[in-house]
C-alpha cells in the first residue's frame, strides 16, 4: 500500500455496480476510489496514470474474462486483486485464485464483508466471505494452504503415459507398483508423477485421484463399491 488511504479501482462492465461501490467505498475515510474501468483497455489505462492498492474486480462481466486479472498483474505485481462476482463454481473461483485473486467476495455480501474484504486485502491478508468459503472447500481446496501458481490459459495436456499412471496413481497404486505394471523404472515413474503434478497445478496424490475422477480417467464407482 502507497499511504494509509487505500486506493482502489473498480472493474465492472454494469454501471450500475459500479455506481454502487462507488457509493459504499466513498463513505469510508481509509479508502479512495480512483478510478471505475468497463473494459480490460480502460483498467489498464486507470493503472497506468494512477496509484492502486486494491483491483476490485468483477471477471466474469461482459467485457471481462478471467485473463484480465493476470494481465494486470504481470504488468503493475503490486496491485492486490479482491473479485467480486455473482455466484460461481468451485472450479472458477479456484481458477481466480490461481490467476492471482488475492481474496474473494460475492456480490451479496453484506456491505460491512465488502469493505473489509478491501480493507484486509491491503494489509497483504486474503478474505473469503462465508459463501465462497464453502463452495470452495466443497472441491476439497484449502485457500490458505494451497500454493496457487499463476493461471494459465494453456488448456493441460497430458500424454497417454501420463494419464496412464494417473489412473493408476487413483487406483491406490504405489510408484514401484507401477513401474512393475508399465515395465518402467520407480525412477522414471517418480519423475512422471512430478510433471503431472507440475501440469496439473496439484501437490498431492488425492488431487490427482480428484483430477482422475473428474476427467473419467477413473470409474468414481470403484471407490463407492470397494472392498
Amino acid at each position: 500500500m502507497h499511504s494509509e488511504t487505500i486506493k482502489v479501482v473498480v472493474a465492472d462492465s454494469n454501471q450500475l455496480i459500479r455506481l454502487g461501490l462507488e457509493s459504499v467505498l466513498s463513505d469510508e475515510h481509509d479508502i479512495e476510489l480512483v478510478g471505475e474501468a468497463d473494459s480490460p483497455q480502460a483498467l489498464m489505462d486507470i493503472l497506468t496514470t494512477n496509484e492502486v492498492d486494491i483491483l476490485l474486480i468483477d471477471f466474469t462481466a461482459p467485457h471481462f474474462s478471467i485473463e484480465t486479472v493476470p494481465m494486470a498483474l504481470d504488468a503493475f505485481p503490486n496491485v492486490q486483486v479482491v473479485a467480486i462476482t455473482p455466484d460461481q463454481a468451485g472450479e472458477t473461483i479456484v481458477n481466480a485464485l490461481k490467476a492471482g485473486v488475492k481474496s474473494y467476495v460475492k456480490k451479496d455480501c453484506d456491505l460491512n464483508e465488502i469493505i473489509s474484504s478491501v480493507r484486509d486485502t491491503a494489509k497483504g491478508n486474503k478474505f473469503f466471505c462465508g459463501q465462497i468459503l464453502n463452495t470452495i472447500h466443497q472441491v476439497d481446496i484449502d485457500p490458505e494452504s494451497e500454493d496457487f501458481e499463476r493461471f494459465s490459459c494453456e488448456p493441460v495436456k497430458l500424454s497417454e503415459r501420463e494419464q496412464e499412471i494417473i489412473t493408476l496413481i487413483a487406483e491406490g497404486h504405489t510408484n514401484t507398483s507401477i513401474a512393475e505394471k508399465l515395465f518402467l523404472s520407480p525412477h522414471t515413474v517418480n519423475t512422471h508423477r512430478k510433471n503431472i503434478m507440475q501440469k496439473l497445478g496439484v501437490k498431492n496424490t488425492a488431487s490427482i485421484v480428484m483430477y482422475a475422477v473428474k476427467a473419467n480417467l477413473v470409474n468414481v464407482n470403484k471407490f463407492l463399491f470397494s472392498k
